[in-house]
This record gives C-alpha cells, structure tokens and sequence, in this order.
C-alpha cells in the first residue's frame, strides 16, 4: 500500500470543515471530519486514477461537497488540500497555486 501524508494546510482545512458543520448542527462535524479522512485514507489503493484539476489530481469526497487535491511524488501521496467545492472556482484555483510547492 501505498504511504498517504496530509500537509498540515490539508489539516488545517479539515477542521475548518468540522467546525463549519459544527456549526449547523453539533455532532455533524465530528461526522465529516471522520468521512473525509476515510476518503483520505483510500488513496492508498486509489491513489493516480482520479482526474486532474487545476495541476492536481482530485478525488471527490463521498459524503461531503469536498474536494481532495493530491499529488504523486516517487514514494508517497501527498494531500495538499481539502476544500470545499461549493466555493467560487476562481477561488479554488488561486488557494490551489499558493500550495503548489
């Protein structure tokens, strides 16, 4: 299997997420949180089969209007975002390039 690392920006946006359910219900974030980092997870077996999308291949997340934006390098997967797709694309793609490197 493959060895799958969250940056700590990816981090940083999934509990952003968890908070933003929070929010609309106590108890929702705790769920989304959890079902993102499971699709997070699954990029072990499924890692370099999902389209690219501004540089970066994404997978979608299954429970959540969220995006999970990977890259491959020669001995990990590498998950620089997580971002909610409901945003404006333009915004997507401008916090997409600050994380490029």
């Amino acid at each position: 299997m493959r060895r799958v690392v969250v940056l700590a920006e990816a981090a940083a946006d999934i509990e952003q997420a968890r908070d933003f359910y929070d929010a609309q219900e106590p108890g929702i974030g705790d769920y989304c949180a959890d079902s993102l980092v499971a699709d997070i997870e699954s990029l072990a077996l499924y890692h370099g089969i999902h389209s690219r999308h501004f540089g970066f291949f994404r997978r979608l997340a299954d429970r959540f209007p969220f995006g999970i934006y990977y890259r491959e390098t020669a001995t990990e997967t590498q998950v620089l975002a997580v971002l909610d797709l409901r945003r404006e694309p333009n915004w997507i793609r401008k916090e997409l390039s600050k994380r490029k490197d």
